[in-house]
């Protein structure tokens, strides 16, 4: 099969680079880069150098390559999540702007399918799991209510009826080589700095997958129903377990326990809604229709 993916030099893009060369598919990787482009042939992809703002360029590149599928991991993420608010108008750009340029592009060129990164994290918060009918949290505190409109936004765009077939994947958040939850990663940063405190009770309950497993399940999305499938693991956790395992994964310190009242007045109502609010997800879709096996959480 041929395949298209933006994003393909960035964390979820070079594993699933990594699958679909192992299954045997044609693939071109979209970068920014020259860099970016050495790191696909390296891989064994043809790459093609376009800016997801340049809808022309991006058509021209689709064009040429000519796929049934296009995967769109387009995102600009900082190195370590403290640096987030910096980075969130930009990201939010590329993912509406960009995103919206590469799936016209891919609605012009006549591509079959258009596989979505969406997010399995800002779900409407309620009791128990989330499954693929829960909506997304948008009138959450006011950064993940942003962060939650835009990736609804996304997936309106990806879903609506329209010639080409339409899948969005809620990954949990990534971990595992070249993420923020790694040993070498952001977040282990901020633990050990004792800067990932758990506010209140820590009763929000986090849904993570690892790197390489968000890449297979994409991989799998290629034949897969169109629809929403949440890529998260088996081992969604409170705050309260989740954060002190990580920790000691990583070397820390076991981290602070702060009021609410104190996160609120230091680093704002974000910070006491990822602790009290955030929703799981549960995977049971992807594993009955993508034949998805997830490792458990490497910290558990």
């Amino acid at each position: 099969m041929r395949i298209f993916v933006a994003g393909a030099s960035g964390a979820i893009g070079q594993p699933l680079i990594a699958e679909l060369i192992r299954l045997g598919h044609s693939v071109t990787g979209m970068t920014q880069s020259d860099a970016g482009a050495k790191k696909l042939a390296a891989q064994g992809a043809s790459a093609t150098i376009a800016d997801a703002f340049d809808r022309a360029s991006i058509e021209k590149a689709l064009k040429q390559s000519q796929p049934e599928v296009v995967i769109d991991e387009l995102t600009s993420l900082p190195k370590n999540p403290v640096d987030l608010p910096a980075y969130s108008a930009r990201d939010r750009k590329l993912r509406l702007e960009g995103g919206g340029n590469l799936h016209q592009a891919a609605l012009a060129c006549g591509v079959r399918r258009y596989i979505q990164q969406g997010s399995g994290f800002y779900l409407k918060a309620g009791p128990g799991l989330a499954d693929e009918s829960v909506g997304l949290a948008i009138d959450a505190s006011p950064g993940v209510a942003a962060s939650a409109q835009m990736y609804a936004a996304i997936e309106e765009r990806t879903l609506k009826p329209q010639p080409i077939e339409g899948i969005v994947l809620r990954y949990g958040f990534f971990y595992g080589p070249n993420t923020w939850y790694s040993p070498d990663g952001g977040a282990a940063d901020q633990a050990r700095a004792q800067q990932l405190p758990i506010v209140g009770e820590g009763l929000a309950v986090w849904s993570f997958v690892h790197i390489e497993d968000a890449a297979i399940a994409t991989a799998a999305a290629l034949t897969a129903e169109p629809g929403i499938y949440n890529i998260v693991d088996n081992d969604p956790t409170p705050v309260h377990l989740c954060v002190p395992k990580f920790a000691a994964w990583v070397g820390a310190p076991q981290p602070p326990h702060i009021t609410e009242e104190m996160a609120r007045a230091v680093a704002g109502e974000d910070a006491v809604y990822y602790n009290a609010k955030l929703r799981g997800a549960t995977n049971e879709k992807a594993r009955n229709l993508l034949n998805f096996k997830p490792r458990r959480l490497q910290w558990l």
